[in-house]
């Protein structure tokens, strides 16, 4: 399990990010951090879902860039069809 600086670190937006800017976030409560399964955006000084709308009922401890899942995922496929040769 990783540990609150580590996963902190891995959510290092400063500040605020701007309204139009749909970013990933990390929340914390009494059992830890974890990464809320969909993009947010801080809205009127409210994370909101992006998809919804919808004020985000959590403590956002960090944000971050969304990360390209399509890109991990090719190495992941480059990788296992090195290893099969």
């Amino acid at each position: 399990m990783a540990t609150r600086e580590k996963r902190l670190a891995q959510f290092d937006g400063n500040g605020e990010p701007s309204p139009n800017q749909r970013v990933e976030v990390l929340c914390e409560d009494h059992s830890g951090t974890y990464q809320l399964p969909f993009a947010c955006r801080f809205v009127d000084g409210q994370w909101r879902n992006d998809a919804t709308g919808v004020a985000v009922e959590a403590n956002v401890v960090g944000w971050r860039m969304p990360r390209d899942k399509q890109a991990g995922a090719t190495l992941a496929a480059r990788v296992l069809s090195q290893n099969a040769t």
